[in-house]
């Protein structure tokens, strides 16, 4: 009804019909032409307050839809309309099969939950999916993490080779398998993963990973050292760095962090002390400790591998991810590696915005989203402040999926990262519930809205009350279980000597 355009057009509504539903209308001789419900209106322009004692008011009320025309299915292909439809021409509901068709929802592999509304199962291109980037977007208890764990699974299971910066441990629970969810409505089987947790901490700080994670720390070049320190490390300090590594170099012999400190501290220069400090740091975390670990090991096909990031200060998590990654991408130019994907969770503490912050990490996560596609090296990018991720990272992730978001920063920053963000798309991500996703961009032709399936692998992320019994640890997450009987990690440190609780103190009491 009235004036219509190819690009959008009002509709008498009969029945009960919602926003975000699908629609059809004859487009010629072509086709169907399909089109989405944006907005719902409903009138009475004969209601008045005379009519209150009428027998029936409603009679003359109306319903309009504000329908956004999506494209013109023909001959099983999805066309730009050029045409307006008629005024007075019905207006049907679109069928399954023409929604999968004009959504694109029928090309991918990995599927990620429900059409909202609809039955219709939503997947994502595996192949697209790693190589060009996805970034994971979302306000806290939205369901970040858990719809980053269903994509984790489905490409577990496409046999997609994984490496996980886990900040807060909550992606180790894949091992196990979910007990809690409408798997039968979803059409999912519960079941764990091939999963082994890393852990750059000592085994006192991380009784529950599976492995040390351990670098290589003979004979550091002054470059590999340089791309682990913060970025407010000044150019003295490096200077005095590359002065330290040229001395033990020149003398030939076989050096460490503990020889590259106590050159350095022969400098006459001050800026020594700022160098030594971030050196130590490395020093006591123990990662130059014991035998490296195996990047082939990381990359394994069909299998998750987790660095644990629990139990190590943030300023040194920036510079073990810039080190590991750096690491990796070289092994993966030169073959050494299989191909996978790199997922960063709590990404704005790794590629933080230009003045949000700096980390260590921000370069070499940038160079894997710029050219890592070609060289089989796929980055999924999470975050809930998507005004402090790095833009530059965001805009290269040709997949998004995005949960609720209402800080007016973050809208704008999904506005200038994300290509095609419109104000309707805006309002739409503002109302999402928590557990239901918009996805934008990759193969799916128009933004979708997804409601997530349930985990086939147990959630890790729920939150521990504030107010219970004192179990609490980790941040608000549950502590994780002790292992029992002796620590099996295979770490090359002596057993720690483990104080009673409370000695410390009955030494300062005397009791």
């Amino acid at each position: 009804m009235g004036e219509t355009t190819p690009f959008e057009f009002k509709f008498l509504m009969a029945g009960e019909a919602s926003r975000g539903s699908y629609v059809k209308v004859r487009d010629g001789s072509k086709g169907w032409m399909v089109a989405q419900v944006v907005d719902v209106t409903r009138s009475n322009v004969a209601y008045s307050l005379s009519a209150i004692d009428e027998e029936n008011p409603g009679a003359k009320e109306r319903v309009l839809g504000l329908s956004r025309v999506i494209g013109v299915a023909s001959g099983g292909r999805l066309e730009m309309a050029t045409a307006p439809p008629r005024p007075g021409d019905p207006v049907l509901r679109a069928d399954d099969h023409l929604i999968e068709m004009a959504l694109g929802l029928s090309k991918g592999n990995l599927y990620i939950g429900l059409l909202e509304g609809h039955d219709l199962k939503v997947k994502l291109d595996a192949d697209a999916l790693v190589q060009k980037h996805c970034s994971i977007l979302a306000k806290t208890g939205s369901g970040k993490s858990y719809t980053a764990a269903v994509v984790l699974e489905e490409l577990l299971e496409k046999g997609v080779a994984l490496l996980i910066i886990d900040p807060h441990g909550e992606y180790a629970s894949m091992k196990q398998k979910n007990s809690k969810g409408e798997f039968a409505r979803f059409d999912v089987s519960p079941r764990g993963y091939d999963v082994t947790v890393y852990s750059p901490a000592s085994s006192a700080a991380a009784p529950h990973a599976d492995r040390p994670f351990r670098f290589n720390g003979r004979n550091l070049t002054a470059r590999e050292i340089s791309a682990m320190l913060p970025e407010d490390v000044t150019n003295s300090q490096r200077g005095v760095l590359y002065e330290a590594i040229k001395v033990l170099e020149a003398e030939g012999g076989d050096y460490g962090l503990e020889e590259i400190i106590a050159q350095a501290e022969k400098d006459s220069s001050k800026a020594k002390w700022g160098l030594i400090g971030h050196l130590e740091a490395l020093a006591d975390l123990g990662i130059f400790s014991g035998k490296a670990t195996d990047l082939g090991d990381l990359l394994q096909r069909g299998r998750a591998s987790i660095i644990d990031m629990t139990g190590v200060p943030p300023d040194l998590q920036g510079m073990i991810v810039a080190k590991l990654l750096s690491d990796l991408f070289e092994a993966r130019k030169r073959g050494r590696v299989n191909p996978g994907m790199v997922v960063v969770e709590e990404a704005h503490n790794y590629i933080p915005e230009r003045g949000s912050g700096r980390a260590a990490s921000t370069s070499v996560i940038r160079t894997i989203a710029a050219e890592g596609r070609k060289f089989g090296l796929g980055l999924l990018v999470i975050s809930q402040r998507p005004a402090r991720v790095d833009k530059n990272v965001i805009s290269q992730c040709n997949t998004q999926i995005i949960l609720r978001v209402t800080n007016p920063n973050d809208l704008r920053a999904l506005s200038k990262g994300i290509e095609g963000m419109s104000s309707e798309l805006e309002e739409e991500i503002k109302r999402l519930p928590p557990g239901t996703a918009m996805l934008v961009g990759g193969d799916i032709e128009h933004p979708v809205t997804v409601k997530v399936r349930p985990r086939k692998s147990r959630h890790g992320g729920v939150s521990t009350p504030i107010v219970g019994d004192g179990r609490a640890d980790r941040g608000g997450k549950a502590a994780p279980p002790q292992p029992k009987g002796p620590d099996k990690r295979q770490d090359s440190g002596k057993a720690e000597r483990k104080e009673p609780a409370g000695g410390l103190l009955r030494k300062i009491l005397g009791k």
